[in-house]
């Protein structure tokens, strides 16, 4: 579970971002036109810059894993430590029943 609550929409998200790269070049910098839609939005020009380097990231413009393939791998580190954790009960139960098959033996 996400330790951020997600407060925009993503429909939010993508149209900020959309504003931020349409409008750069009416602006002296990225970073200028980052900070007025993010005041017109409502949320920290940091956020909304982290939203626009996640979306060059999956659309191939800049380098970095992308979004789909992030959330892949955490679904299969989450599962592999799950498939760990009912590997190491199944292995505790079996040596717990071997000591008592060999208990119960040498009586």
């Amino acid at each position: 579970m996400s330790k951020t609550t997600n407060k925009f929409s993503p429909e939010v998200r993508e149209r900020a971002v959309r504003l931020v790269f349409d409008n750069e070049g009416q602006h002296g910098s990225r970073w200028q036109a980052i900070v007025l839609i993010a005041a017109k939005i409502g949320c920290s020009a940091h956020t909304l810059n982290e939203w626009v380097k996640k979306a060059e990231v999956d659309s191939g413009q800049r380098a970095g894993i992308p979004t789909e393939m992030a959330e892949k791998m955490k679904a299969l580190e989450r599962e592999n430590r799950e498939l760990r954790q009912a590997n190491e009960v199944l292995r505790k139960a079996s040596a717990y029943f071997a000591m008592a098959e060999r208990d119960r033996r040498s009586k």
